[in-house]
């Protein structure tokens, strides 16, 4: 077998931000000006927006709504100023932002240029065409605050996703955040490094998430930064964690493993993660591409052993992202071993198997009462690239075992002559599976007798997974049933 070609470790550049239909910002209007021209029920709901913003609103109209009596005189924070007048042009100067309520767009777009060139940020309520900013719906976690806008194109699906944000975010992260506005002066006279800071904010963002309903305490505060100095100096050492990035599709992905995406200062990867996998991480983090694919260039795993303990030596958050679970063929004793002689604290982060994703993809199960009491995980080729000498034919041919054989390409063609001549039965259902649960998964069945010839005449794309056992058969009937329903 041909020496597997080298490659070295390469930087990935962080993907380029696509194009914004707006620019999401957060203007600070405590103590400013807006100016609001109309009196209705559309204008009393900005009015109240702009002073729960802090801004002092001075609306302008002949006449005004009940709305808008009931917004001026429960301002929730700014006052809200009523002038029984028309607006003027000489009333937007020093103004930070102008808001319009107009049916007639003739009147409209006066009011938006008499507002632009005065150089006042203009929003006329549902006339995107004259704005200059948008409002958006806004889920009220303050002061967490998320914006969310469809550009004006659809308002009433952004207020279905506001609506779908909402039950997802408890109120009491509203606590959490107000108490880490009121922390962040007590932090800086704790005496605690950059380091011992950051550990700080990662102790509270675990301890507010898992615990959204309880009132923050200054307990808290000492406890966390208590924890933080007894670490003593193994918070400036970075850390190792493991993590699985699952077989392709990001929405596989665990809590846990978004978790230590975003906290990452470094991600190593392999070829097997999906770039949608990557998009996940940090932006600011460095992504490092260590390539490890059968029978092409590989980076060799004593060379990421030693990236990875070296920028671990750093101080770096070292995340190692692999395809499927790093447990599973995934050579992470090798890493832990490495990081555990160097002295770097290493975590591991389970992620979906190939295995599992295929089969839930294809509507299977892995064990079934009736035809399999036993799974099991097989590789397809040994540290020389070569069929293994170890497997255990006999378990192999067993009737009532699943068996997921991991990186065959090269080797499925002899590993199924040997398992026939073992005793597997040649009429075994089997299933040839190409790239596992991302969109262009594409698979083959057959009797396992045929299917290493059926398999090299279809010329399925890698990485290729291959399942054996009575299982399988129903792979058939999901499909058929699909079809059944889509026809339908």
């Amino acid at each position: 077998m041909p020496a597997r070609a080298h490659r070295s470790p390469s930087e990935t550049p962080p993907g380029r931000m696509e194009a914004l239909a707006r620019l999401p910002v957060f203007l600070s209007l405590a103590g400013k000006r807006a100016v609001l021209a109309g009196g209705g029920a559309a204008a009393a709901w900005k009015a109240e927006l702009l002073s729960a913003a802090g801004a002092t609103v001075e609306v302008y109209a002949e006449a005004f709504s009940e709305d808008m009596l009931r917004a001026a005189h429960e301002a929730p924070r700014g006052e809200v100023i009523l002038r029984a007048r028309g607006w003027r042009a000489e009333d937007l100067a020093g103004a930070a932002v102008a808001v319009g309520a107009f049916d007639d767009d003739a009147l409209a777009a006066a009011f938006a240029a008499a507002a632009r060139k005065a150089g006042v940020p203009v929003n006329v309520i549902d006339k995107p065409a004259f704005c200059d900013f948008s409002f958006g719906a806004i889920i009220n976690r303050s002061p967490l605050v998320i914006g969310v806008s469809t550009d004006g194109a659809a308002p009433a699906f952004a207020q279905a996703i506001r609506a779908k944000l909402e039950a997802l975010l408890p109120q009491g992260f509203a606590d959490w955040v107000r108490a880490a506005a009121g922390w962040r002066g007590k932090l800086k006279e704790a005496g605690l490094s950059f380091a011992g800071r950051r550990r700080f904010w990662q102790l509270f963002a675990a301890h507010a998430v898992s615990h959204p309903l309880a009132q923050p305490r200054e307990a808290d505060f000492d406890r966390f930064v208590a924890e933080v100095k007894g670490l003593g100096s193994a918070v400036e050492a970075g850390t190792v964690t493991l993590v699985g990035a699952g077989p392709g599709d990001p929405e596989l992905l665990t809590l846990r493993a978004v978790r230590a995406l975003q906290s990452a200062d470094v991600i190593l990867f392999d070829d097997l993660v999906s770039r949608e996998v990557l998009d996940f991480a940090r932006r600011e983090a460095r992504k490092l591409l260590v390539g490890k694919t059968g029978y092409g260039p590989s980076c060799r795993q004593e060379e990421i052993n030693a990236l990875m303990i070296s920028l671990a030596r750093q101080g770096k958050r070292v995340v190692r992202l692999k395809g499927g679970d790093p447990l599973i063929f995934g050579r992470a004793a090798e890493e832990m071993q490495a990081c555990t002689a160097a002295g770097i604290a290493c975590e591991i982060v389970p992620g979906v198997t190939a295995a599992q994703g295929a089969a839930a993809r294809l509507g299977i199960a892995l064990t079934d009462r009736g035809h399999a009491r036993r799974l099991q995980y097989v590789t397809g080729h040994a540290r020389d690239g070569r069929l293994p000498e170890d497997i255990d034919w006999r378990s192999l041919a067993d009737p009532a075992a699943t068996t997921a054989v991991y990186m065959p390409a090269a080797t499925l063609e002899a590993l199924l002559a040997r398992a026939l001549a073992e005793g597997l039965d040649p009429r075994t259902p089997a299933l040839a599976i190409s790239r596992a649960t991302r969109p262009d998964q594409r698979h083959l069945a057959a009797p396992v007798a045929e299917l290493a010839a059926r398999l090299r005449a279809a010329a399925l794309p890698g990485p290729l997974l291959v399942m054996i056992g009575r299982v399988c058969a129903a792979a058939a009937d999901h499909a058929a049933r699909l079809r059944g329903q889509r026809a339908s």
